[in-house]
């Protein structure tokens, strides 16, 4: 980000400082390419909201379809789209998806990883049923790009500050430029406003510095004995309800106490967790995501979520384990 920021000139410029800052550019987005082993189009955003909307606004495409369980800024871009339900585990009804799809080249949208739960949606088998349809497939790797591999899209979704990258800057990777309408200036036309050079140049060196995996295991191991106690005491360990779980986001919900109350005494204990995703987490309210999952109220009002990324210890982790426990042990 110095660099950018030192060498920074409007890359849409035709002055010589524009078309410096143009060649870094270009040559950042060929590097994003490779890190996240992408073939098609890198169109950057200021992060993963605005990728969404661009993708739900102006693809070239049908009807839209987001699942039952996406994240806010989905269902927020395409108020009018057919929701798509899951099943209990988390993952969403094929059957159901295998139907809807059977319209004109409908764009088909489902987050890889939830942000809420952790569950992993297959979308190999959600794309082969999307494409044999005829329409688009739109996945959200906002929590799984650096992480895991790319699947096979049409069109996904990243966020930089999820891998270790600044905030304010993400992209759409859009396998033809020409599954997009053109929508404003910059970005060969694709979108308004001028390239955040230093987001940029962040974004990719933290993609290129990511690990695999993003938490090593040992960090997370003392959640194995958590796991065991929430059963003990009668809470509830929401991934051994999941199809797929993914081990760096868990939703956990206390007995006899409201995921309200314990996200304030986790806070007055120094440790930061969610009621729901970040995004809604100051609303308070039970999460839609847990709902659509057919989540007992009694339970869902009870969870809450907890994220660990490349910066969290094993002695982090434990100490929310210690509280969790305390907490939950309480008469």
């Amino acid at each position: 980000m110095e660099q950018g920021f030192a060498l920074w000139a409007n890359p849409s410029s035709p002055h010589a400082e524009g078309r410096k800052a143009r060649s870094l550019l270009e040559d950042a987005r060929e590097r994003l390419k490779a890190a996240l082993g992408w073939e098609g189009e890198v169109v950057v955003t200021s992060g993963a909201s605005e990728a969404a909307a661009m993708a739900l606004d102006h693809a070239q495409a049908g009807a839209r379809l987001v699942s039952a369980t996406e994240h806010d800024c989905l269902i927020q871009a395409a108020p009018d789209a057919e929701k798509l339900p899951v099943r209990p585990d988390g993952a969403l009804d094929l059957e159901m998806l295998t139907e809807a799809v059977q319209r004109e080249r409908p764009l088909v949208a489902v987050q890889q990883i939830n942000s809420e739960t952790g569950n992993r949606q297959d979308l190999s088998v959600i794309g082969g049923i999307v494409r044999h349809a005829g329409g688009l497939l739109l996945a959200d790797c906002a929590q799984s790009a650096g992480k895991f591999s790319l699947p096979d899209c049409d069109m996904a979704i990243v966020s930089a500050h999820k891998f270790g990258g600044p905030i304010g800057i993400g992209a759409l990777l859009v396998k033809d430029l020409a599954l997009l309408k053109p929508s404003g200036g910059q970005e060969r036309g694709y979108r308004r406003g001028t390239e955040n050079l230093p987001g940029v140049l962040g974004m990719l060196a933290a993609l290129e510095a990511c690990d695999d995996p993003c938490v090593a295991p040992e960090v997370l191991e003392p959640l194995n004995a958590l796991a065991h106690e929430c059963r003990n005491l009668g809470g509830t360990w929401l991934p051994d309800r999941l199809l797929a779980p993914t081990p760096y986001i868990c939703a956990i919900a206390m007995p006899k106490m409201s995921a309200t109350a314990q996200v304030m005494r986790f806070d007055m204990a120094g440790i930061a967790v969610s009621q729901g995703s970040a995004c809604s987490s100051g609303t308070m309210k039970t999460s839609r995501i847990l709902e659509a999952m057919q989540i007992e109220p009694a339970i869902a009002a009870n969870t809450i979520r907890v994220s660990f990324g490349w910066t969290t210890t094993r002695e982090e982790v434990e100490r929310f384990c210690e509280v969790w426990i305390d907490m939950a042990s309480r008469k």
